[in-house]
């Protein structure tokens, strides 16, 4: 990649993280490519040679978000961490999430997006995520955290109804609040933990 390629590459990143930032504080309906603009230090003509439209510019902000939020949930789901470790921080991540959630008008975009079925948050899930939640799942039955009787199956098609619920619309914000428990009932059960 030559010098010229390098500059055009950085200012599409400046571009994406100028937009991502306003859209997260103000809402992707509020923010105008002249305010994206002004953020990136690039020119509106600059945007739309790059990104031809808002609506194109709004999906790979999306992406750009997603994959940020996934790289942070493969270190963990990879990391050394014991398994009880990685149940509590994805537990605290959720609760993070939820919050910054809660009032924000970029995350109920985003969920809108999600709940059409043809998203990027789908499409990586499917393609990357399932498989690594399979690992942990299966880790976490080797290790006692995960009853080994359950069968993969049961507890993927598990998943997949509960996706499928947060899929209709308005279900989302009525979940957001206890985002954190329902992670707890998936790892724990409704019992809680055993006590050893």
């Amino acid at each position: 990649m030559d010098g010229f390629e390098r500059r055009r590459e950085q200012k599409k990143k400046d571009i994406l993280r100028a937009a991502l930032a306003l859209f997260i504080e103000n809402g992707v309906q509020k923010v105008s490519i002249a305010e994206i603009a002004k953020e990136a230090k690039v020119s509106q003509v600059t945007i739309y040679n790059y990104f031809d439209s808002k609506e194109n510019l709004i999906n790979l902000v999306f992406k750009l978000y997603v994959d940020q939020i996934w790289d942070e949930m493969k270190v963990l789901l990879s990391s050394d961490l014991p398994y009880e470790e990685k149940i509590k921080q994805m537990i605290s991540f959720e609760k993070n999430m939820a919050n910054q959630s809660m009032n924000n008008v970029f995350f109920q975009d985003l969920l809108e997006d999600y709940a059409t079925g043809q998203s990027y948050v789908e499409e990586v899930y499917l393609k990357e995520g399932l498989p690594l939640l399979i690992d942990f799942v299966n880790d976490g039955k080797n290790q006692g955290y995960i009853d080994p009787t359950l069968s993969n199956e049961a507890i993927l098609f598990y998943l997949q109804m509960f996706q499928e619920y947060l899929g209709q619309e308005n279900v989302v914000q009525m979940v957001l609040p206890f985002s954190e428990d329902l992670t707890k009932i998936f790892f724990y059960g409704i019992s809680g933990k055993k006590e050893d």
